[in-house]
């Protein structure tokens, strides 16, 4: 019988946050999804796992045996991927958005080129998964916004701060300002993340900042192109600055805004040394390119 190590994840994240809500929250997906998924898995192994009550989720004599042998499995799996990467030379970097990545593009190929027998593979994820790859163990590193859910068991430098501003619709009646006060903007519907994307949801949202006033959501994407077509539909949606030179559509402005604090751009790694040497030797640089101390990184506890 084959099974799919994602389904492993998904059990070992519901067995650790003891619910079907909080393991969605954990892996950025919905928690239908991750009920499917959990379903799936029953099905494929022939046995229930869990038993469900409104207290949560208990594990089922079927699932606390299998729940005792899954963390050593998924870290064997771990180890074999992390070998087999290492006989490839390859890393495998994470970003969001190519406002962040940009900035360490040209250390990158400098690395490649100080180091030409491995290669640094660049792995774009959607705003489904703010962690950019890492909390799921598909990548090695990632550069990503802060915060997002999950960063307290990464190790996590922040590289440089960014200014947050407006994206608006061309026709609306704040376009043509200079600069736009956030609480004009109170009223506007917003593009949201999902949310199960949590912390950062609320980040983009700017929910803190609105002294308690309610966040009206207009749209909910993961895409810049989906963004920026709900923006164009008369939505708004705070952004950093780097958008006005890598996105851009017909329809849609950019414009400062006054009254909301600055997007955090960070450089995230497991705690576990993968491809230590490399890896480290990589990541130094970044964190030199970026003006920051580039000793060992410390996990955030933003």
């Amino acid at each position: 019988m084959d099974v799919d190590t994602r389904l492993l994840r998904y059990f070992a994240a519901v067995v650790e946050k003891g619910s079907l809500t909080g393991a969605a929250g954990r892996l950025f997906v919905s928690q239908p999804a991750l009920t499917k998924q959990i379903r799936r898995l029953e099905d494929d192994l022939g046995v229930r796992l869990f038993t469900r009550s409104r207290s949560g989720m208990a594990l089922t004599e079927a699932g606390r045996e299998l729940a005792s042998r899954v963390p050593a499995l998924l870290d064997g799996w771990d180890e074999a991927v992390q070998a087999t990467g290492r006989a490839a030379r390859v890393l495998r970097l994470g970003f969001l958005d190519a406002g962040a990545v940009g900035a360490v593009l040209e250390v990158i190929a400098e690395f490649r080129q100080t180091r030409p027998e491995w290669r640094v593979e660049l792995r774009q994820f959607d705003w489904s998964d703010p962690s950019a790859g890492l909390v799921r163990g598909e990548v090695d590193a990632a550069v990503v916004r802060l915060p997002f859910p999950g960063q307290e068991s990464l190790a996590v430098r922040e590289l440089f701060v960014e200014e947050r501003g407006v994206l608006l619709p061309a026709r609306h009646p704040l376009a043509n300002s200079e600069t736009v006060e956030f609480q004009d903007l109170w009223d506007e519907p917003f593009v949201a993340a999902g949310d199960q994307t949590g912390v950062w949801r609320e980040h983009w949202l700017a929910a803190e900042e609105r002294d308690g006033y309610p966040v009206r959501v207009g749209a909910v994407t993961s895409r810049p192109d989906e963004w920026l077509a709900a923006v164009a539909g008369g939505c708004v949606a705070l952004a950093p600055v780097s958008v006005a030179r890598f996105y851009s559509h017909p329809d849609v402005v950019f414009r400062p805004v006054r009254g909301v604090s600055p997007s955090q751009v960070g450089l995230a790694r497991p705690r576990a040394r993968t491809h230590a040497v490399v890896l480290d030797e990589l990541m130094m640089a970044i964190a030199r390119s970026a003006g920051v101390d580039a000793g060992a990184g410390r996990p955030s506890t933003r």
